[in-house]
């Protein structure tokens, strides 16, 4: 709880990419622990603890709450102002009947406009309880936030019930982007899933983008948007702001291709629409 308190758990931002341009368009904000003595700590070594101590609502009203103050200083300073953050909620969280609540109130400390923060909940806990989980997000649109649906593909959704959900976003988990190169089953999926969001017209984003392959294929499927390694590792606030100061890198050192240069790309785009 004192390193809650003493703001030693931060934001580390993950660029958002347009696939078609190379431009940041936002960021995803994950939880980092900086122990004093210990250095960095994985959330994998303290975010299930905090889950089952019910630390995780703090824990993320405070990641919340900083990555609000650093997007608006971001939008304000380098007149980004159509720049976003996506940030994870919790099954405690979404289940927090002060979440809207606590959202507005950090909105208003931020000065942030809502349309600037996208919250992130995954499949599985929306399906949960798809009738309360509707609910609450309807309740979260209405204070002007848009829903991405984290992990899509990995739970056990029915489509019947996917349109019902007023989600603005799926996110394609990084399982599936990791094997869409050599395994037909997973660019299928991935496929499956960008068309879905494109004929509902949702923005679509892949996660786990590590090679410049990846990311050609997912532009030549009508992906919008991608985050991964190949762009950037989740780095702190100093290190996000001189990336949005300047060109991106990846655009500098020659990563960012259209993927109609690329000819085995085509050949496996020819090979899906068989």
């Amino acid at each position: 709880r004192r390193s809650i308190d003493r703001q030693e758990i931060k934001p580390y931002y993950q660029p958002v990419v347009d696939l078609k341009t190379g431009d940041i368009v936002g960021f995803e904000a994950l939880a980092r622990w900086l122990h004093p003595e210990r250095g960095l700590i994985s959330p994998a070594d303290f975010i299930p603890l905090a889950e089952e101590t019910g630390l995780i609502v703090p824990i993320g009203l405070s990641i919340l709450d900083q990555s609000c103050e650093q997007l608006a200083a971001w939008q304000r300073e380098l007149r980004k102002p159509e720049l976003n953050v996506s940030v994870n909620l919790s099954s405690r969280q979404f289940l927090d009947p002060r979440l809207v609540e606590n959202i507005t109130n950090v909105l208003i400390a931020a000065r942030l406009m809502p349309n600037g923060l996208k919250m992130e909940i995954t499949e599985s806990v929306v399906m949960e309880d798809t009738k309360m989980s509707v609910q609450m997000i309807m309740a979260l649109k209405e204070i002007g936030i848009q829903i991405s649906i984290d992990d899509f593909g990995t739970g056990y959704s029915s489509l019947s019930y996917l349109h019902k959900i007023p989600f603005d976003v799926l996110k394609i988990d990084r399982s599936f982007v990791s094997g869409m190169l050599h395994d037909k089953e997973s660019r299928s999926i991935v496929k499956t899933i960008t068309t879905l969001a494109n004929e509902l017209e949702k923005s679509v984003i892949a996660e786990g983008i590590v090679e410049s392959e990846q990311q050609y294929m997912l532009e030549s499927m009508g992906c919008q948007y991608g985050q991964g390694y190949l762009y950037s590792k989740p780095i702190d606030a100093l290190s996000a702001g001189e990336l949005l100061a300047g060109p991106p890198p990846w655009s500098e050192i020659g990563t960012y291709i259209h993927y109609d240069q690329l000819a085995d790309v085509r050949t496996i785009k020819a090979d899906l629409e068989m």
